[in-house]
Protein backbone atom coordinates (compact mmCIF):
# COMPACT_ATOMS: atom_id res chain seq x y z
CA UNK A 1 0.00 0.00 0.00
CA UNK A 2 3.13 2.01 0.60
CA UNK A 3 3.78 2.36 -3.12
CA UNK A 4 0.22 3.19 -4.23
CA UNK A 5 -0.05 6.53 -1.75
CA UNK A 6 3.77 7.46 -3.40
CA UNK A 7 2.85 7.17 -6.06
CA UNK A 8 -0.38 9.05 -6.04
CA UNK A 9 1.62 11.89 -3.56
CA UNK A 10 4.39 12.03 -6.19
CA UNK A 11 2.07 11.93 -8.72
CA UNK A 12 -0.37 14.80 -7.29
CA UNK A 13 2.68 16.74 -6.83
CA UNK A 14 3.82 16.70 -10.41
CA UNK A 15 0.36 17.42 -11.44
CA UNK A 16 0.32 20.87 -9.50
CA UNK A 17 3.46 21.91 -10.91
CA UNK A 18 2.39 21.35 -14.15
CA UNK A 19 -1.33 23.48 -13.48
CA UNK A 20 0.87 25.98 -11.73
CA UNK A 21 3.33 26.54 -14.54
CA UNK A 22 0.21 26.41 -16.91
CA UNK A 23 -2.04 28.64 -14.77
CA UNK A 24 0.36 30.88 -13.61
CA UNK A 25 2.48 30.95 -16.71
CA UNK A 26 5.50 30.97 -14.41
CA UNK A 27 8.96 29.19 -16.17
CA UNK A 28 9.93 26.41 -15.06
CA UNK A 29 13.01 28.06 -12.89
CA UNK A 30 10.51 29.77 -11.26
CA UNK A 31 8.49 26.78 -10.63
CA UNK A 32 10.68 24.72 -9.01
CA UNK A 33 11.98 27.98 -6.37
CA UNK A 34 8.36 28.03 -5.97
CA UNK A 35 7.85 24.42 -4.78
CA UNK A 36 11.25 23.99 -2.86
CA UNK A 37 10.60 27.23 -0.85
CA UNK A 38 6.92 25.69 -0.15
CA UNK A 39 8.08 22.45 1.30
CA UNK A 40 11.00 24.49 3.16
CA UNK A 41 7.89 26.22 4.39
CA UNK A 42 5.89 23.45 5.10
CA UNK A 43 8.66 21.56 6.57
CA UNK A 44 9.23 24.80 9.55
CA UNK A 45 5.36 24.27 9.76
CA UNK A 46 5.93 20.64 11.13
CA UNK A 47 3.22 19.92 8.50
CA UNK A 48 5.74 18.22 5.26
CA UNK A 49 6.95 15.76 8.10
CA UNK A 50 3.66 13.69 8.34
CA UNK A 51 3.22 13.84 4.27
CA UNK A 52 6.61 12.35 4.29
CA UNK A 53 5.81 9.37 6.92
CA UNK A 54 2.65 8.76 4.92
CA UNK A 55 3.84 8.70 1.77
CA UNK A 56 7.53 8.30 2.23
CA UNK A 57 9.62 8.56 -1.25
CA UNK A 58 6.26 9.70 -3.00
CA UNK A 59 7.07 13.01 -0.51
CA UNK A 60 10.60 12.93 -0.74
CA UNK A 61 11.61 12.92 -4.19
CA UNK A 62 9.91 15.56 -5.55
CA UNK A 63 11.01 19.42 -5.20
CA UNK A 64 9.54 19.88 -2.19
CA UNK A 65 10.99 17.04 -0.19
CA UNK A 66 14.20 19.30 -1.11
CA UNK A 67 13.09 21.29 0.54
CA UNK A 68 11.96 19.82 3.66
CA UNK A 69 15.56 18.24 3.72
CA UNK A 70 17.08 21.58 4.14
CA UNK A 71 14.60 22.35 6.95
CA UNK A 72 15.16 19.40 8.65
CA UNK A 73 18.90 19.44 8.32
CA UNK A 74 19.02 23.03 9.47
CA UNK A 75 17.37 22.02 12.56
CA UNK A 76 19.29 19.21 13.75
CA UNK A 77 22.50 21.04 12.98
CA UNK A 78 21.07 23.83 15.26
CA UNK A 79 20.18 21.41 17.98
CA UNK A 80 23.83 19.67 17.84
CA UNK A 81 26.14 23.03 16.81
CA UNK A 82 23.83 26.04 18.04
CA UNK A 83 23.99 28.95 15.80
CA UNK A 84 26.88 27.57 13.43
CA UNK A 85 24.58 25.05 12.22
CA UNK A 86 22.59 27.58 10.55
CA UNK A 87 24.93 28.07 7.88
CA UNK A 88 25.88 24.25 7.68
CA UNK A 89 22.80 22.05 8.37
CA UNK A 90 21.64 22.62 4.87
CA UNK A 91 24.41 21.39 3.25
CA UNK A 92 24.98 18.43 5.06
CA UNK A 93 21.93 17.62 4.51
CA UNK A 94 21.60 17.93 1.08
CA UNK A 95 25.03 17.32 0.32
CA UNK A 96 24.15 13.09 -0.85
CA UNK A 97 21.47 13.97 -3.06
CA UNK A 98 23.24 16.73 -4.51
CA UNK A 99 26.23 14.69 -5.25
CA UNK A 100 24.51 11.84 -6.46
CA UNK A 101 22.72 14.20 -9.38
CA UNK A 102 26.06 15.34 -10.17
CA UNK A 103 27.50 11.93 -10.76
CA UNK A 104 24.54 10.70 -12.64
CA UNK A 105 24.57 14.17 -14.80
CA UNK A 106 27.88 13.60 -15.56
CA UNK A 107 27.82 10.06 -16.34
CA UNK A 108 24.67 10.67 -18.48
CA UNK A 109 26.71 13.93 -20.06
CA UNK A 110 29.20 11.10 -21.37
CA UNK A 111 27.46 8.49 -22.10
CA UNK A 112 25.26 10.57 -25.19
CA UNK A 113 25.97 12.97 -27.34
CA UNK A 114 24.11 16.21 -27.92
CA UNK A 115 21.82 16.60 -31.26
CA UNK A 116 23.25 19.86 -33.47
Amino acid sequence: MMFVWAFLVGGLMCALAQLVMDALKLTPAKTVVLFVVLGAVAGGLGVYGKLVEAAGAGATVPLPGFGYVLVKGIDQAVQEKGVWGLFTGGFTAAAGGVKAALLFGLAAALAFRPKA
